[in-house]
Order: C-alpha cells, then sequence, then structure tokens
C-alpha cells in the first residue's frame, strides 16, 4: 500500500486498521487529494471511574500508575503506548495523535482515593503510558490539579516527560521534594535536533528539556534523564554526549532503555524510517532485529525492556561507560511514605 504523503508536525500520516476491527480507511492517491488540510487535533471528556491503575509486570518498578490522557499529541512515531489507542476504537496511527481523551475528574477521583482507610501511601507515577504535560495540559491543567492533591496529601510521586511544561508545576514538585516525595525523569532520544523534529514532532526541543532539567535541580527536585528509547543505527552515538549533558544540567541519575516496537508500531516505524530516513532503514531495522530474536518487538518480560544479543550488550555497555565517566547513579534515595497526611488530621499518618 502506498504510504500517504507526510503532515508536518505529526509522527505518522496513516492510520492503519485497528486490530479488532475490520474496516480500515486507506489512503488512495488516485482519489484523495495530497494537498487536503492536514487533521487537527480533537479532545474528548473522559470520565473515567478509576484513576489509578495497576501493573504487576517485574520490569516496571512501581505498581501505582496515572495517565490523565489517553492518546498523545506528541506525535511520537515510536510511542509503545499506540496499540492501547485500539482498544478506544480508534488507529493506533495519527488517530492516536489527533485524539485525544482528557480524564477531567483526575484529581477529583484522586483525592477519593487517598481519603480512603484502605489507602497504603507509596509512590505512584504518572506518565507511565501517555504524556501527561502534552501540549494540551497548558490549558486544561489535569497534571497540575493531580499535582495539588499529592501536595495536599504528601503522597509521593513520580514523573516521566518530554515536555519542558513540567517546570511550569516547580512550586507544587518543590513543596513534595521538601519531604522527599517527587522525583522527575525528562525523557530525552538524541542531541540532533532535526532528527527529533521528526521522531517526535511536538515534543519540546533538546534544548528546553535540558533547561527543564537545570531548573528542576536547581529547585531542589531530584531530575534525571531517560535516554528513551536509543534507536541503533540512529541515535546510539549520541549515548555517551546525552550523560555528558545530563550531568552538566544537574542530573544525578540517567537510564537508557533501546526502542520496542510492539503490535502496529512496527510497521509505522519501517514506513517513517522509508519516508525520513532512507539511507538508514535497513541498518536501523536489522539492529533492532538483532535485539529482538528476529523481530522488531519482544514482548517477554526480562528482555523487552532491555534486549538481547551482541547489539544490546553493546548499547548497554556503551551506556555504563559513559555513567562511570561522569559518575553518575551512584546512589538513589528511596521516596519517602512517611509524611503523607489526610484533611483534618494534626500530623503526618506515620
Amino acid at each position: 500500500m502506498e504510504a500517504p504523503p507526510p503532515i508536518h508536525g505529526r509522527g505518522t500520516s496513516r492510520n492503519p486498521a485497528n486490530r479488532f476491527e475490520r474496516i480500515e480507511i486507506a489512503w488512495d492517491p488516485d482519489v484523495d487529494d495530497p494537498e487536503t488540510p492536514a487533521p487537527k487535533t480533537e479532545f474528548f471528556w473522559d470520565d473515567t471511574k478509576e484513576i489509578i491503575s495497576w501493573n504487576t509486570s517485574p520490569d516496571i518498578p512501581f505498581d501505582a500508575a496515572i495517565n490523565p490522557y489517553r492518546g498523545c499529541e506528541h506525535g511520537c512515531v515510536y510511542c509503545f503506548a499506540r496499540p492501547f489507542h485500539e482498544y478506544l476504537g480508534y488507529s493506533a496511527g495519527l488517530d492516536f495523535e489527533t485524539r485525544i481523551h482528557v480524564k477531567r475528574n483526575a484529581a477529583e477521583l484522586l483525592r477519593k482515593q487517598f481519603m480512603k482507610k484502605s489507602w497504603q501511601p507509596q509512590v505512584v507515577s504518572i506518565s507511565s503510558v501517555t504524556d501527561a504535560y502534552q501540549p494540551v495540559e497548558a490549558r486544561l491543567n489535569v497534571t497540575r490539579g493531580l499535582l495539588e492533591v499529592f501536595a495536599e496529601f504528601r503522597n509521593p510521586v513520580g514523573i516521566i516527560t518530554k515536555n519542558a511544561l513540567v517546570t511550569r508545576d516547580i512550586d507544587l514538585l518543590g513543596e513534595l521534594a521538601k519531604h522527599n516525595a517527587a522525583r522527575v525523569a525528562v525523557s530525552i532520544t538524541t542531541l540532533d535536533e532535526s532528527i527529533a523534529r521528526k521522531l517526535e514532532p511536538r515534543t519540546s526541543t533538546i534544548r528546553k528539556r535540558f533547561e527543564a532539567v537545570k531548573m528542576l535541580t536547581d529547585a531542589g527536585i531530584p531530575t534525571g534523564v531517560m535516554l528513551a528509547p536509543i534507536i541503533p543505527g540512529l541515535t546510539d552515538s549520541d549515548i555517551p554526549g546525552l550523560v555528558e549533558r545530563a550531568k552538566r544540567c544537574g542530573a544525578t541519575r540517567v537510564a537508557m532503555l533501546p526502542v520496542r516496537l510492539p503490535l502496529g508500531v512496527g510497521p509505522l516505524f519501517e514506513e517513517w524510517l522509508g519516508i525520513h530516513f532512507p539511507g538508514h532503514k535497513q541498518k536501523v531495522l536489522n539492529r533492532i532485529r538483532e535485539m529482538r530474536g528476529g523481530e522488531l518487538n519482544d514482548g517477554r518480560f526480562g528482555s523487552r525492556m532491555k534486549g538481547e544479543g551482541k547489539r544490546a550488550d553493546h548499547l548497554h555497555g556503551l551506556f555504563r561507560l559513559a555513567v562511570s565517566k561522569h559518575g553518575m547513579n551512584e546512589t538513589r534515595p528511596a521516596m519517602n511514605c512517611e509524611a503523607f497526611r489526610r484533611p483534618g488530621g494534626t500530623k503526618a499518618m506515620f
């Protein structure tokens, strides 16, 4: 099937078939007008009944998570969360970045959860699937509302984001950090802005993300950098430079994850490579397959986050060398749950 023309500011221009549906809307070069205006992002209220999701994966270092949005306008073509949109009846392609569900009652639901006597204070991760600081957050303030609740109860929270908008909430994160109850990780994939604009078109620029790391650390908020995902044959040579720059911006910890392309993300990524980096396409795909047992994805626990084989060993070795050189990842204090309090109480719960 011929690929539709690229859409400026979008990770993909295709809407492949939903794996649960039989009908697919395909682009036909003989019928469809390539000059058709780019689709605008649509937002839908999502009145979910539960705001905290739970996982039992041995690959993930937390049990509780919150995702204020379903879908993500950042448009990262490699995003492992794209297939989740198919459960809503959409495509993992363009729909994922143009049809966003907003959990407008998120703060109210979180407050109810924390007020329950059965709630045991523990770290809750924000943005484990989709980014809580995607562009619309600047006007909807759903994530900020959640942080107001976290600060009120002093329940520890961890955030992962690709958007410098997180610095807007330094006041709330700073209050939590006083009780060792906040941690932020800024995800940065490459040092090459020209690659980033194609790879993750609506994220903050690399410069702004590193500036955010410095602003957060200067405010006393423990902040790390996630080199995620690293794409072998395209961005892996940036690993030493990314670690060095993270150190210069005040980060004390860094982490690295190789790219993984589950379900329909693989074909989207293949097409993206053919459009933007045709000369690198086979090299990149071959190197991913070297790490994933001959496939573009390996969903097995224990290997899906790391990869296997000589290619994966090379990436992790390069990362460990850079970490050692810059004296990072030497400590990781556990976040504090003992400052948790409920409104009406005169002291912390413990």
